[in-house]
């Protein structure tokens, strides 16, 4: 008895631990791991920023542009019917200063905030615009190389007018019609510089090719400098015969050109007249060429063959609207 270590009534122990007799299996193993970084507020389903985004997603969706889960639209082939996004912080501050009428500024997580970002989202603030952030590979998916710099502003299909329409707006106003015809046309840029001249010296409106011509994209918006929310922009199906309809309504056709027939100098703008203008390198082509009334060329003094056509637009509006209103 004395030999043995074991008190009377004393129950064995096992060799486990006080507590369960059993383990758990490593069924409560993953309630100890950790759960991850906090994912963006576009992410999580009661925060604002999360509803705004399924709202830019419907309306994405309505316009039949697909989208990622942050709202944004996803990479792909622009086409004219979906919005558009404009990238990079100066492009995106310049078309708000444009009052570009634009749905919805992204800003990407965690990016570093500046004078052009706080600007940006103070204008699209004031504008009534939705602010939203997403997760910055969204942002990255549509740019190369990141150069999105954190921002986007998604812009609105331009709503084009119809040639009929735009005359019918002629008809209708007290002024002799000053339009403008863009052929081969293919830079943005030029687009919004001419819709700003034609803002700037009383033309009633531009009207622009279905096919091989620059689109009013938020760049032609930009140049504009808001004209273009202004001023009704048409798009014909065939410019040939939207000018040949034009003409039998009684007005006269001129096609710029620098070998052209007749000078500005020698021009008779004040009666009701639609500018034709070429691009610098192509010109008009045939077809628009033939059916202009007359080929106007701008005297230059100094050794330059020809000029960009916006400017050259520019000039001869500026004239007309000088003879208009000597006259």
């Amino acid at each position: 008895m004395a030999g043995n270590s074991q008190r009377r009534g004393a129950v064995r122990k096992s060799g486990t631990k006080k507590g369960a007799v059993a383990g758990s299996g490593g069924k409560h193993r993953r309630g100890l791991e950790g759960r991850g970084a906090t994912p963006p507020a576009s992410e999580r389903t009661k925060h604002p920023a999360a509803k705004r985004a399924r709202a830019a997603a419907k309306a994405n969706a309505a316009q039949g542009r697909p989208t990622g889960k942050s709202g944004v639209p996803r990479a792909g082939r622009k086409s004219d019917e979906g919005p558009e996004l404009v990238l990079g912080r100066n492009p995106v501050l310049e078309c708000l200063r444009a009052d570009v009428p634009a749905t919805a500024l992204y800003v990407a997580v965690g990016t570093e905030n500046d004078d052009r970002l706080s600007e940006s989202v103070q204008r699209a603030a004031d504008m009534g615009i939705s602010i939203l952030e997403v997760p910055r590979t969204d942002l990255d998916r549509l740019s190369a190389n990141g150069l999105h710099q954190g921002v986007a502003l998604q812009v609105p299909p331009y709503r084009y007018a119809h040639p009929d329409d735009l005359m019918d707006r002629v008809k209708s106003t007290a002024e002799p019609a000053l339009l403008v015809a863009l052929d081969n046309i293919t830079d943005p840029r030029n687009l919004g510089a001419v819709i700003r001249s034609v803002s700037a010296f009383g033309g009633q409106g531009v009207v622009i090719p279905q096919r091989r011509s620059a689109s009013v994209t938020a760049v032609a918006w930009r140049t504009s400098a808001g004209a273009a929310a202004r001023l009704p922009v048409a798009r014909a199906t065939n410019l040939t015969r939207t000018l040949k309809d034009w003409a039998a309504n009684g007005i006269q056709i001129v096609g710029l050109d620098a070998d052209g027939d007749t000078t500005l100098d020698d021009f008779d703008g004040s009666v009701p007249t639609v500018v034709v203008v070429g691009s610098e390198g192509k010109g008009l082509s045939r077809l628009v060429r033939e059916n202009c009334d007359s080929i106007l060329s701008i005297p230059m003094a100094g050794p330059v063959e020809s000029l960009n056509a916006s400017v050259a637009a520019g000039v001869v509006l500026a004239d007309i609207a000088r003879q208009r209103r000597l006259g």
